[in-house]
């Protein structure tokens, strides 16, 4: 679409709005708007209500704050992938750890002490 074109479409938009707008203030009736844009008087009430939505629509409160970044679900699942194997890897590094110190003979003085107070008691 040009820009010749959209400022056409924009030109009309703008006269079928100032039209709603005088017949919203009683200026005019639907029947004489309907004529001075060409149209039946069925189809100036569609793009009335169609246009007083839009007004509605664009004057209600949006969302307060920076919109969300877009998501991607791609990355999210990466992501939880990857902590998922981060967790197994600090519970694989657990293991090893007890089973390091589990396999680590006592010190013989704690052994020796030990036999100590059993045969002196």
């Amino acid at each position: 679409m040009t820009r010749a074109d959209r400022e056409t479409e924009e030109a009309a938009a703008r006269r079928r709005a100032e039209l709603i707008i005088q017949v919203q203030a009683g200026r005019l009736t639907a029947a004489a708007a309907a004529a001075q844009l060409g149209i039946s008087r069925k189809t100036y009430y569609k793009w009335e209500q169609r246009g007083l939505s839009g007004i509605l629509m664009a004057l209600q409160e949006g969302k307060r704050g920076r919109p969300a970044a877009p998501r991607d679900p791609q990355k999210e699942s990466l992501l939880r992938e990857v902590e998922t194997l981060r967790e197994q890897v600090r519970v694989q590094d657990q293991l090893q750890r007890v089973r390091t110190l589990m396999q680590t003979p006592e010190p013989v003085e704690s052994s020796l002490s030990a036999t100590k107070k059993k045969g002196g008691a």
